[in-house]
């Protein structure tokens, strides 16, 4: 497992009983994980909760508020600042344990323009979300191509990069990923490196259906048609459950045997202040040979 633990503006307090306690750079707030499944604190009776998110019965559910916070806020990762905001479905815009991919991507990115200083690295974001990764590549010095079906998001995206100081090096997109990637391949625009956070499931604005243990292997090799001779890397990350870094690293195995290189796969996890990590989700990650 890779634990991100080099957070300043962010910890996780305690966990229990389906839950995680969370501080948020001076806000306080309870959400559920479905991670954690071991019990023994009340964590709804902690002194100091700015909110907690609870559950519906019929889906979804909401926050209540207990003590006072702004609607929005930053936090910054090393050199990184985020725009924070409690949105639905328990999310606050950003996943703080994707800091161990920032890091290094943003390594990987950095030592390709150092053996290539002339070199434009192009990188193209799939599934972009609020664009966490699309910001930490541009402040390597790559240019990102950043997709997202979600107007909104986008433009959330749009806001972390201005706080970050790297807006001029990413390009926003509001499409289906899917029919962005078929029109690229036709276009014959090629990346250096591809990032993708696919969902489990969605459903597109024309009633399309995709659902990831039948569509992501045939996604990434359609993908793995926009890289470059030589790519620096082919990040997926998952937050499916029951989907083993194992399978992601077969995917890419067989998806890029065209390409020289290794590839990688492992649990993300963040450290909490309990001493354990809590493990977050799944990465493949392939480097390309000259890395």
């Amino acid at each position: 497992m890779k634990i991100a633990a080099d957070w300043k503006d962010y910890r996780i307090l305690a966990t229990s009983d389906g839950m995680k306690l969370e501080n948020w750079k001076g806000v306080t707030l309870l959400r559920p994980d479905p991670q954690v499944i071991w019990s023994g604190k009340d964590l709804y009776a902690a002194e100091g909760i700015n909110a907690v998110y609870h559950r519906s019965e019929k889906g979804g559910g909401g926050w209540e508020t207990k003590k006072p916070f702004p609607a929005e806020w930053t936090v910054s990762y090393r050199d990184l600042t985020f725009k924070v905001k409690p949105m639905g479905f328990k999310h606050t815009g950003l996943f703080p344990e994707q800091a161990v991919n920032w890091d290094e991507m943003r390594s990987l990115i950095k030592s390709a323009a150092e053996r290539e200083p002339e070199r434009e690295i192009k990188i193209l974001n799939l599934f972009a979300y609020t664009g966490a990764a699309s910001v930490a590549c541009a402040k390597a010095g790559a240019k990102v191509t950043h997709v997202d079906a979600a107007k909104g998001m986008v433009e959330r995206a749009g806001e972390n990069a201005r706080l970050s100081g790297v807006e001029s090096g990413i390009r926003y997109i509001v499409d289906d990923c899917m029919k962005f990637v078929a029109r690229e391949i036709r276009r014959g625009n090629k990346y250096d490196a591809v990032i993708m956070d696919p969902p489990s499931y969605g459903r597109g604005p024309a009633g399309e259906t995709w659902k990831i243990e039948r569509d992501l292997f045939g996604f990434v090799k359609s993908c793995a048609q926009l890289l470059t001779e030589k790519p620096l890397f082919f990040l997926i990350n998952s937050y499916t459950t029951g989907l083993q870094p194992a399978v992601l690293k077969n995917i890419l195995t067989l998806a890029l045997a065209a390409f020289a290189g290794r590839t990688d796969a492992y649990e993300v996890g963040i450290a909490t202040e309990e001493g354990i990590p809590l493990p977050c989700g799944a990465s493949g990650l392939f480097y390309g040979e000259n890395l």
